[in-house]
């Protein structure tokens, strides 16, 4: 990219209300670092705290998802250290809009878990706070899904913490892959 493409793709950022973007391999490392940056520029802002806790669970959630499913993964099965190494591709983007903060993250699913994924969401999308909250209760006392690298709550916990709800939607990539987006708004 030029300078001039650059620039372009920042004014987009901005018109955007975009303050964090990050798209590339992402590691709890990585997760770690934005995170701090996070709670700097929240504190800089003199952003409400409860507001500033909100914002940093969505974005904890939501960039583990990443690490944790993204279909774009990188391996190898030995390290210098005799240990594995995996990365997992995302992009990730944290901003504030109209009053209301968001984060969104997106990254390739394969096809076969869009029909499970789209009709989980928009399950979890249509129930209120006391519903969500027995669902949460109710996986946690259940056995972890077929698939899942984590105790099954994380979209439940995004719906349970976007006080102004969430959005979803895939777009068809190749015959093997779809993008998934997710954004959540405080």
């Amino acid at each position: 990219m030029s300078a001039k493409e650059m620039l372009a793709f920042r004014e987009e950022l901005s018109r955007q209300g975009i303050l964090f973007c990050y798209s590339g391999y992402i590691t709890e490392e990585v997760l770690s670092s934005i995170g701090n940056t996070l709670k700097h520029k929240l504190e800089i802002d003199k952003t409400d705290k409860r507001v500033s806790r909100g914002v940093f669970s969505l974005f904890v959630e939501q960039v583990q998802n990443l690490i944790r499913y993204s279909a774009e993964v990188e391996s190898s099965h030995q390290s210098s250290d005799q240990r594995s190494i995996e990365l997992r591709y995302g992009l990730l983007t944290v901003g504030q809009k109209e009053e209301r903060y968001f984060v969104a993250c997106a990254n390739m699913v394969p096809n076969r878990d869009v029909a499970h994924l789209r009709a989980n969401l928009a399950k979890i999308k249509e129930m209120d706070s006391v519903g969500l909250k027995a669902l949460y209760k109710e996986i946690l006392k259940g056995e972890t899904p077929e698939g899942s690298k984590g105790a099954g709550v994380g979209f439940v916990d995004i719906a349970r913490r976007a006080t102004n709800g969430f959005e979803f939607d895939f777009v068809d990539v190749d015959s093997e892959f779809s993008y998934f987006f997710l954004k959540a708004y405080i």
